[in-house]
């Protein structure tokens, strides 16, 4: 990464500034804006998200906000009411009163004698989300928004369902905020009332899985936050931003097809984070890519970024499965309009084993998947910091249903949505199906390209779903995720279905045999044929920011994941045990300290045996000051009902001040 000192215009830091609220509560951000800023008033830049600005995210955004603010902006990194220093409670995931926060405070800031008036808001997965959201809500002195690894639709794609299957992201979310969420303030900005802060926070911790799982289908609840009900009402521009090795690339081009108004569309290799320090790489000049979007929007520059293709993405060429994949081969592409003409169907028919552009006479093959089907898919939404991206997919093949194409005497590109027709039956009223498109290169090895999975009680809708009737005969469409590929001249491609995908989805309460009828079965390649255009493209730029915060390793990391086979009882067990040492804020003098275990279990047979547990351990100390939190839950379901176990304790010293379970039993709803 280039450093920069700030940029053309010094740049000065206010460490905490109160926004008020009209109900008394104070939300706390810290910003960055030009030392003059109150004789020569700046638009802003705002970003609201609960993961504690003070010792959270205080490395990443002490490199990029310096470097935007050197460049004549107010940039603010606001904490969501009942986080960090922030007064009150944190509820759920966007609530309205989230929502009503944003907007009031976005009108404070516009009335301060630094601020021109004209806001943008920028953020990443949750902050991304309610960019979007709050620009629904068209407020006046919002001019535009970066949304990054985030969705227009918080049922189809989010941490909870996915084609109408439970995930069990449920588990890995859940535990992750309920941890964050409990840490306190800090006693040097908030002052002796941190600790009855920080115990009326513990004292109305949400039960967050329990929550979720309480809205199995896609209904009101789901609705609200959920932009793709009513995209006119988003009324500003909006760059949107992904990446395809992370959970969110759906909504990228769905907001490009929907939106009315100018937006623009990127997808990069990354996993989820910021493209600035995305990895696998390359990372791009993010700062500077932001700075063209916002001088134009905000300060009215013309820039040339509008003039650029509509959706500009990375097209890889191979997937590596080499430790840590810190690069993935490819190169850029774009279209100028999307959805695109350029983008042709290609149909390619079942058949026993294979995969071919003819029909052929129809055949019923049957298939039962082993339960832990899914060893080699990775994490739902991967960091790409360790174990969590998907691997060689030989293994979870050779428990599938599986089609290959002849090889290709000819590469194939895409760009896009792959589907899979379906004709099929189940022998149970309820089942799902998995959908995997691999590459399979000449020495075998097969790597998934994307994937998705369909509850089939949902086959007709998320909202109103309806068991199936086994035996019947029913033709389904299994959406994958959006994808850019390139597929090489001598690999082939292979489809491979199952009626498992652990431990991404849960199971369902029986195992499950599937007829799949081929010759009324085909997959269908969103197919593009390369560009001249695309060897011309601008390039982004070597990633820019400010100096690193300055760090101190007091204890260093370590972490592993492995997944334990015990044959005796056919039992799979993936185990993560992550502990990321202790570092040390040293301009705040604050050290921070995470220690995660995470494990996922089923029998082969036996659907009911599986069980997600995972367990938090935050810390957070100071010479006159320790504390930690001790977040724990395990998701366990009887044929009729999921088990949720909750438990969360804090520590002043080592002296418990909190602690508390729950246990909760909510029915299964078709899945």
């Amino acid at each position: 990464m280039k450093i920069i000192e700030s940029g053309p215009a010094p740049v000065r830091e206010i460490e905490n500034l109160w926004i008020p609220m009209a109900d008394g509560v104070r939300l706390a951000a810290r910003v960055w804006l030009p030392v003059d800023a109150e004789r020569g008033p700046v638009p802003a830049i705002v970003e609201c998200i609960p993961y504690r600005k003070r010792d959270g995210t205080a490395w990443r955004d002490g490199i990029m906000q310096p470097a935007v603010a050197g460049h004549g902006y107010a940039v603010l990194r606001i904490d969501l009411r009942g986080t960090g220093e922030s007064d009150g409670l944190l509820t759920d995931e966007y609530t309205r009163q989230e929502h009503d926060d944003i907007v009031a405070a976005l009108a404070w800031i516009a009335s301060q004698p630094w601020c021109t008036g004209r806001l943008g808001m920028v953020g990443v997965s949750w902050g991304g989300f309610n960019a979007l959201q709050v620009a629904a809500r068209n407020p006046p002195y919002l001019a535009a928004i970066i949304t990054i690894c985030a969705s227009d639709d918080r049922y189809a794609d989010d941490a909870h369902y996915m084609g109408g299957c439970v995930l069990t992201e449920h588990v890995v979310w859940g535990v992750a905020i309920l941890g964050q969420a409990a840490l306190p303030p800090d006693p040097a900005l908030v002052g002796e009332r941190w600790r009855d802060m920080w115990l009326e926070r513990l004292r109305h911790t949400p039960e967050w899985v329990a929550q979720w799982l309480a809205h199995q289908r896609r209904d009101a609840y789901w609705r609200y936050g959920s932009v793709s009900e009513d995209y006119a009402a988003i009324r500003c521009p909006v760059y949107a931003i992904g990446g395809w090795a992370d959970a969110y690339r759906n909504a990228v081009p769905r907001l490009l097809a929907n939106l009315s108004v100018p937006c623009k569309g990127l997808v990069g290799p990354w996993a989820h984070g910021w493209p600035l320090l995305g990895v696998p790489g390359s990372a791009i000049g993010f700062v500077q890519e932001a700075l063209r979007w916002w001088d134009k929007w905000l300060k009215g520059i013309e820039t040339g970024i509008m003039e650029e293709p509509r959706y500009r993405v990375w097209l890889p060429d191979t997937i590596p499965h080499t430790a840590g994949r810190d690069e993935q081969p490819g190169r850029w592409v774009a279209e100028p309009h999307w959805p695109s003409t350029n983008i042709l169907p290609r149909r390619l028919h079942l058949s026993p084993g294979r995969l071919a552009a003819t029909t052929e006479p129809e055949t019923a093959l049957t298939h039962c998947s082993v339960q832990y089907n899914g060893r080699a898919s990775g994490a739902w939404c991967p960091y790409a910091t360790g174990a969590d991206l998907d691997s060689d997919q030989r293994a979870d093949d050779g428990y599938s249903l599986v089609f290959d194409s002849a090889p290709l005497a000819n590469g194939i590109e895409i760009l896009g949505a792959p589907t899979v027709e379906l004709e099929l039956a189940v022998d149970r009223p309820l089942a799902l199906v998995a959908a995997r498109l691999c590459d399979v290169d000449e020495r075998g090895t097969s790597s998934r390209v994307t994937y998705g999975v369909l509850n089939l009680t949902h086959r007709d809708s998320h909202a109103e779903p309806t068991p199936l009737e086994p035996g019947k005969r029913y033709r389904v469409l299994v959406q994958l995720n959006d994808i850019a590929y390139a597929f090489l001249a001598g690999h082939r491609l292979r489809l491979a279905l199952s009626t498992s995908y652990w431990p991404i989805v849960w199971p369902s309460p029986a195992p499950v045999t599937v007829t799949v009828f081929t010759g009324a079965s085909a997959l269908i390649l969103p197919e593009r044929p390369p560009r001249a255009e695309d060897a011309a493209l601008p390039p982004f730029g070597e990633p820019e920011g400010a100096p690193e915060p300055a760090m101190t390793t007091l204890a260093p990391g370590s972490g592993s994941s492995v997944w334990n086979y015990d044959l005796a009882n056919d039992r799979a067990e993936m185990i993560g045990v992550y502990d990321t040492g202790m570092e040390r804020f040293d301009a705040i003098g604050i050290a921070a300290g995470l220690q995660i275990d995470e494990r996922f279990s089923v029998v082969g047979d036996d659907p009911l045996s599986a069980r997600a547990s995972l367990a938090w351990t935050i810390k957070r100390e100071r010479a006159d000051w320790r504390v930690r939190v001790e977040a724990k839950i395990e998701l366990r379901s009887s044929a009729e009902a999921f088990l949720v176990h909750q438990s969360l304790a804090a520590y002043e010293g080592e002296t418990r001040v909190f602690a508390e379970e729950w246990d909760r039993q909510i029915g299964r709803d078709l899945v």
